[in-house]
Formats: structure tokens, C-alpha cells, sequence
């Protein structure tokens, strides 16, 4: 159950035990007030004297056991009665001089006054029952929306795998294409010498894009199967970006772009997976790479718990980007022009989540770029991993 739930239930409960503890009160002060001087007068009017001091339910009951007891054959209703003297001790005592209390008209009259005991005691536990109730509903619904929730948070699962793998289908017939094509031409003879090369030169391009592409959506895949976990050990997250902006300052040159690297020299401690959340610093330089402006300026600063990495191309369309982290999610350039696989940013978020933190896109970064990708990550992960 999310936290929030249980949050929910437990300040509904609590809620609850407050209405029914002045529920209570309310109670108790019209039985002291209204009830109890109400229902001697009556009893009074009918004959019956009570003596005694005990509480009000203690009352009830006594009075209840002795019209019950009445009704009783003659032997085993003064045996009860004798019995609850006994349990109940001198705190009270209940007689009955009024002869209409005998035969058949005694037998109505004590029908009726242990009908009104019984609807009486009903009021001194009716806020219990309420509150009961309520809190039930509560639950209930709670549960219900849950239900309804997961069944459809599972459809769009289902919809999401059906068209990731529709996705899939398309991103792998492209190359394979291809390289059927190519390769079939080479192994007939039809290609001159002059294009052999060429053709060579484009098998290998494809193949190593189904190569990329394959790579990436197993790790995507193993990233959401159930029972993998994290491999924590203590780092330090201004060298782990250092050395994932060395790993590709070869693509920023060939893109000639400025690679402007805002990274503390002090160590930035932090409890994680360094495979893992170092595959995430990677894919967002990738993006930043592919979809950056050529010859444009490229920002990647580390402030604290907080990487930005920000570029000078193409803002997000803004339908567009509110499903940039699902998998397989591209606009229609990107997927004709860039070769993007839209799975880097789905990974990121996952290993970024995982790590206790959020991956965010902020278009209104400003100082001249244009979209901003930023890992936000709490402080309290460097404590424990988890």
C-alpha cells in the first residue's frame, strides 16, 4: 500500500476517534440529563423503586436482567434474580409494588420496558457503531480505488508493451532491410567495385544500429523485471560525471560542439550504483549529442545533488514532452533524422529513480539554452542506498 494510503487511513481513524469520543460525551450528558431522570419517572409512575448508586449502563442492565428475570417461571425468575443481586453486589436494589406487573398485563408492560432498555443501550453504543461503519466505507472505497487504479495502470502497461513492441518491429525492420538488401546485392554480383565499399560500410552501420538498439532495450527490459536490484557502494558523483563527459568528448568534437563542464574539484559523496546511474549520466551526453545544436554549446554542471545537462538545439515540442521518459518515445524528426532509439531517456529515469532522485526536462532553464535535462537527487540516498 503507498504511503499516502495508509496516511489517508490512519488521519481518517484518527478523525473517527475523535467524532466518536465527543459522540460519547454527548451521550453520557443526555443519558445524565435527559434519560436516566426521564426513565426513573417513569418507573416511578409505574411502582418500581430503585435504590442504589451505579453507573448508567450498570443501571440498564440490572434493570434489563430483572424485567427478564420476571418473565421467567416463578422458581427460575427468583433464582436469576437472586443470582444477579449476587453478581451485582448492594449497589442497587429494584422493587416492584405495583400489582399491575402481574399476569398477563405485568407480562406487556415488562416486554415494553425491556424493549425501551435495549433501544436505550443501542444509544450508548451507537457512536461505536457509527464510527465503525465509517471508518469500513472509508477502507472500502479506499481498496476500490486502488483496484481501479492498478487495473488500469495495468492496461496501460499492456498498451505501452504492445506498442513498444510494434516499435521494436519497426526500428529492427529498417536496418535489416538493408542489410538484406545490400548483402544480397554484393552476393550476386550486382554491385561494382566502386559501390562495394559502400555497401560494405552501410551493413556495418546498420548492424551495429540493431546492435545499439538491442543493447538498449535489454537493458531497459532488465531494468523493469522484477527481482533486480541495485549493486550500492559509496562514490563520488563530480568524478563519475567527469569521467562520463571524457567518455564522449570524442562525439562532442566530431559535432564541434563546447562542451562547457561545470564540476566541483571537492568530492561529492554519494550511495549508488555506479554501473547503473553512470549509464544514465551517458545516455543524457548522448542525447545531448544527437539532438544538441551542431556547433553549439553543451552545459553539464554539477551543483551539489543536482546535474544539469542543458543544450542549445531544438526545444520539446510540449505535447510532446510529457511522454519524452516512456519508452520508445520520439518525435516523427527524430525518428527519420537523429537515429534515436527513445529508449536512453526511459532508462535514465528508471536508474535515476531507483537511485531515490527524478529526472525532469526544464525548457525555461535560461543563459541561452534551450531545454535543460536535470537529475535531482536527495541527500538522504548517500545514507543507505535505499
Amino acid at each position: 500500500m503507498k504511503k499516502s494510503v495508509k496516511w489517508f487511513l490512519v488521519q481518517r481513524f484518527l478523525l473517527i476517534l475523535f467524532c466518536i469520543y465527543w459522540s460519547v460525551e454527548a451521550v453520557n450528558f443526555l443519558y445524565r440529563v435527559v434519560i436516566i431522570p426521564a426513565a426513573r419517572a417513569f418507573l416511578k409512575s409505574q411502582q418500581i423503586e430503585i435504590t442504589g448508586d451505579s453507573n448508567m449502563v450498570a443501571w440498564l442492565l440490572q434493570m434489563l436482567f430483572y424485567c427478564v428475570a420476571g418473565l421467567l417461571p416463578p422458581g427460575v425468575g427468583e433464582w436469576v434474580q437472586g443470582q444477579i443481586e449476587y453478581t451485582m453486589g448492594s449497589t442497587m436494589s429494584v422493587q416492584v409494588t405495583s400489582p399491575l406487573y402481574s399476569g398477563g398485563w405485568g407480562v406487556a408492560l415488562r416486554i415494553l420496558i425491556i424493549g425501551g432498555i435495549i433501544g436505550l443501550l443501542f444509544i450508548r453504543i451507537l457512536p461505536y457503531l457509527v464510527g465503525a461503519f465509517c471508518y469500513s466505507r472509508i477502507v472500502t472505497r479506499q481498496f476500490n480505488e486502488l483496484l481501479a487504479q492498478e487495473e488500469s495502470q495495468k492496461l496501460a502497461r499492456d498498451q505501452r508493451r504492445n506498442l513498444m513492441l510494434s516499435d521494436i518491429a519497426h526500428d529492427i525492420k529498417t536496418p535489416i532491410t538493408t542489410i538484406c538488401g545490400y548483402s544480397k546485392a554484393l552476393s550476386e554480383g550486382v554491385a561494382g567495385e566502386k559501390d562495394r565499399q559502400s555497401y560494405l560500410d552501410a551493413i556495418y552501420a546498420k548492424a551495429m544500429r540493431m546492435d545499439e538498439l538491442i543493447t538498449l532495450l535489454f537493458e531497459y527490459v532488465k531494468l523493469e523485471s522484477e527481482g533486480f536490484t541495485l549493486h550500492w557502494e559509496p562514490g563520488d558523483l563530480a568524478e563519475l560525471t567527469r569521467e562520463m563527459a571524457a567518455l564522449l568528448y570524442a562525439d562532442f568534437e566530431d559535432r564541434e560542439m563546447e562542451l562547457v563542464l561545470e564540476i566541483p574539484e571537492e568530492k561529492v559523496p554519494f550511495e549508488m550504483d555506479r554501473l547503473q546511474l553512470g549509464r544514465a549520466v551517458t545516455n543524457l551526453l548522448t542525447n545531448a549529442v544527437r539532438y544538441g545544436k551542431a556547433g553549439g554549446r553543451v552545459l553539464v554542471r554539477l551543483q551539489e545533488y543536482e546535474l544539469t545537462v542543458a543544450d542549445e538545439g531544438e526545444p520539446v515540442d510540449p505535447e510532446f514532452a510529457a511522454h519524452i521518459f516512456e519508452p520508445f518515445a520520439r518525435g516523427d524528426k527524430a525518428r527519420s533524422s537523429k537515429g534515436g532509439s527513445g529508449l536512453g531517456l526511459g532508462i535514465a529515469q528508471r536508474i535515476v529513480e531507483m537511485h531515490g532522485g527524478k529526472l525532469v526536462l526544464n525548457q525555461n532553464f535560461g543563459e541561452g539554452y534551450t531545454k535543460a535535462f536535470q537529475i535531482r537527487l536527495s541527500v538522504f540516498s548517500t545514507l543507505g542506498g535505499n
